[in-house]
């Protein structure tokens, strides 16, 4: 077993992998970068590290891989932390500073992540390989109108890095994979303002319910198993059919 660093580690879909990893035998490094008493209660919870670090900032990024190195090497990378700019609108309502934002964190917060894992975990520069998987959502293939159009399109680059960044490292020893969830039951709907926005969205769903973040964390959890040991490049909706 090893240590397994998930990002935006303290609420919703990123605490249930959380949860899930530890109950699976490894060691969790749960990222967060505001709410230090929900990561501590993850912490207490599953064991590991708290560690706080904005995903966006390089620096922040080399830290977080720093001291999560001081529980032994790093062998898996969850890349959850992601953000929609709350508020739900179209996208000529938005404005450009939420839109710098989610790209700020989505996709540039991923890339330097997943850049620090593949320099510590490829057999390249001397590292024992190691699994990445990074968090998407259905909005990328659904273009979320009305919505959150930008976190759509910033979502469709998390998968297109993950398909480059899979061949890149395939023999490596570093497998890349991608989790799309659907629409899930998280703090996220009421955060935009629109509480009911799962029962609402129900009715479209063809199993006719939103997910539970624990669903979520299970597909995670294969990808970095063994069970999924000849997966890479892949994404793997867990959407309920939508």
């Amino acid at each position: 077993m090893g240590v397994v660093i998930v990002t935006g580690g303290s609420r919703g879909i990123g605490a249930a992998i959380c949860k899930t990893v530890a109950k699976a035998g490894h060691k969790v490094v749960v990222n967060y970068v505001g709410n230090a008493a929900a990561a501590e209660a993850v912490v207490k919870e599953t064991g590991g590290l708290a560690v706080k670090a904005n995903v966006s900032d390089e620096a922040d990024v080399r830290r977080l891989f720093d001291k999560a190195a001081e529980l032994g090497p790093v062998t898996g990378l969850v890349c959850n932390a992601g953000i929609t700019g709350n508020r739900i609108a179209r996208l000529d309502e938005h404005d450009v500073q939420t839109v710098r934002d989610v790209l700020e964190v989505n996709v540039v917060g991923t890339f330097l992540c997943d850049r620090e894992a593949v320099r510590r975990m490829s057999t390249k520069h001397g590292g024992n390989g190691g699994v990445i998987v990074n968090i998407s959502s259905t909005a990328a293939h659904r273009g979320s109108p009305g919505e959150w159009v930008h976190y759509a399109a910033s979502k469709a680059a998390v998968e297109t890095l993950t398909k480059g960044l899979a061949l890149e490292v395939a023999n490596e020893g570093i497998r890349v994979n991608c989790v799309a969830p659907g629409l899930v039951e998280t703090e996220m709907h009421e955060a935009a303002g629109a509480p009911d926005r799962v029962a609402k969205t129900a009715p479209l769903i063809p199993m006719k319910r939103g997910g539970q973040p624990e669903e979520i964390a299970d597909g995670v959890m294969w990808l970095l198993s063994d069970a999924s040991s000849f997966v890479t490049g892949s994404v793997v909706t867990i959407s309920g059919g939508r």
